[in-house]
């Protein structure tokens, strides 16, 4: 597997995928506003780098994930001085492979990269999975960013300080 900057041709397949992470894990309902968002991956890519990873052999995307940081408009939680990433999402077929894990990894690269002090993110309240793997990466809860973009949804934040190089 590798991780890359997404391209062109990558952009309908992402958002197929994304479509069906979400709804693999209870996110979203075929019809729920929420999956326009996850389609348009153009958008993400036009305001944040959407990274994926993708099996060398077969060139499939595996999973992928939009990178941003502090004032941007895919920005939810950061401020300045820290990224984020968002949209999360890995193919079902894929999980349990580590695609999740090398795509958490690439954007923390990415941020220490650009000097970031921390990294956040926010997942919702009942994604065990996705909570277990960023508890084991070091991400933190911060109650204080924890939100609501609709009724019924609760998303917790979640920081993680970068060491100096």
């Amino acid at each position: 597997m590798v991780v890359r900057a997404a391209v062109e041709a990558d952009l309908d397949e992402i958002g197929e995928l994304s479509v069906a992470a979400y709804r693999g894990d209870g996110q979203t309902r075929e019809g729920h506003p929420y999956e326009l968002h996850l389609r348009d991956v153009a958008a993400r890519a036009e305001h944040g780098t959407v990274l994926v990873a993708v099996d060398e052999p077969t060139g499939r995307v595996l999973g992928s994930v939009a990178f941003t940081l502090a004032g941007t408009p895919l920005a939810d939680l950061s401020r300045p001085g820290e990224a984020e990433f968002r949209m999360l999402a890995v193919a079902p077929s894929a999980q349990g492979r580590g695609v999740g894990e090398a795509l958490v990894r690439a954007c923390l690269d990415r941020a220490a990269a650009a000097g970031c002090a921390a990294v956040v993110i926010c997942v919702r309240d009942f994604a065990l999975a996705a909570q277990r793997l960023y508890q084991r990466l070091g991400f933190e809860r911060c109650p204080e960013r924890d939100w609501s973009p609709l009724p019924g949804v609760v998303l917790l934040g979640l920081r993680l300080p970068l060491r100096p190089a």
